[in-house]
């Protein structure tokens, strides 16, 4: 047995109890907003006098919020095996599919608010995801994945495409980022970084650039997550799938957001204020404290499956794996000080 086989369930051998637990992911997905809901009755006001609990209680819920993702990687990584039952297929699919949680329950409250639908987005929200585990349950035991032999060759070439397009992107992505972080020493610094930048990115040439590489990007993503998805992987593999399927429901919710939501429907700059839920903030605005993980875990992913794309072109270039790993590894800690970073500046912090 190979090691990527060792610890998987095998096919067969899932009972009702076994296939439950497959869906954890989903259910964690669906207790998301109910962890962002406990958190701001923890920090509010009128809750009463703020103490050293509520604190602790309120830090719990929020990191429990933001680390939700990572059952779906926990599960799609246990679930990645040769020659997978249509069940674990369903089943792994839809733990890479949780792994968005954040952007996606952006994307539904911005959509419900658009669409002038007046129903909870929690509750089309927790209707969703019993949907899609229903789906997973009872889809048709028939169907059998591709074989990996008829994957490989026809996805190779779109690797290549949608790595050249994130060379071009990420040359943006570096300066958003940096404008981000420059809200540390205040938003005046921001404001007068942004005003420079935006001359270029939203000219009329470079914008329109822009946002059609970003969705050829989600759009390319997807076609290799979905034939990646059906493969035997390492957890660096996973993690590159996981990550991008974060970053694809992230650009999307971002760009319904800033183009439709703000600029085209309510005439909103979308500078600090907008970003930072200002005059309430995000963390004290019932709503807005979605946006939280949502942009913590947006930084934190770009970075890393950038990592992770670099981590393959090193060892395709012959670079040693060890040292390679060594890298990615570095990756992923400076990624998450970037985003605590950038958030604790979002959030109020200033140096």
């Amino acid at each position: 047995m190979s090691a990527i086989e060792q610890g998987r369930i095998r096919t067969g051998d899932n009972t009702s109890a076994e296939k439950l637990r497959w869906l954890t992911p989903a259910a964690g997905a669906m207790a998301y907003p109910f962890l962002l809901d406990a958190f701001h009755l923890a920090v509010s006001p009128t809750s009463g006098e703020m103490s050293t609990a509520r604190l602790v209680l309120a830090a719990l819920c929020l990191f429990a919020a933001t680390a939700a993702p990572l059952l779906g990687l926990a599960c799609a990584w246990r679930l990645t095996r040769a020659a997978p039952s249509p069940f674990e297929l369903r089943a792994r699919r839809l733990a890479y599919i949780t792994i968005a949680a954040p952007p996606l329950f952006v994307l539904t409250g911005v959509g419900l608010g658009l669409l002038h639908i007046h129903v909870s987005d929690e509750l089309v929200w927790v209707m969703g995801w019993l949907a899609a585990g229903l789906y997973v349950l009872l889809g048709s035991e028939q169907e059998r994945p591709a074989k990996s032999a008829a994957i490989a060759p026809s996805i190779a070439g779109w690797r290549v495409v949608h790595g050249v397009a994130a060379a071009v992107i990420l040359l943006y992505v570096a300066f958003h980022l940096t404008n981000h972080l420059l809200g540390l020493l205040g938003p005046e610094v921001h404001a007068a970084v942004m005003k420079v930048g935006r001359t270029v990115y939203r000219s009329s040439v470079i914008e329109p650039i822009l946002v059609a590489l970003m969705l050829f990007q989600v759009a390319v993503g997807m076609r290799l997550a979905w034939r990646w998805s059906a493969l035997p992987a390492d957890a660096f593999r996973v993690f590159q799938i996981g990550s991008g399927m974060y970053l694809a429901a992230f650009i999307v919710t971002h760009l319904n957001s800033a183009f439709v939501s703000a600029r085209a429907v309510h005439h909103l700059d979308t500078n600090w204020a907008w970003a930072s839920g200002a005059p309430t903030g995000l963390i004290h605005d019932a709503w807005s404290i979605r946006l939280v993980p949502h942009y913590a875990l947006g930084v934190f992913f770009v970075l890393t499956h950038l990592a992770s794309g670099l981590r393959g072109v090193l060892i395709a270039h012959g670079v040693a794996t060890a040292v390679a790993n060594r890298i990615w590894a570095t990756g992923l800690a400076a990624a998450g000080l970037i985003a605590l970073a950038i958030m604790s500046g979002l959030c109020g912090a200033r140096i």
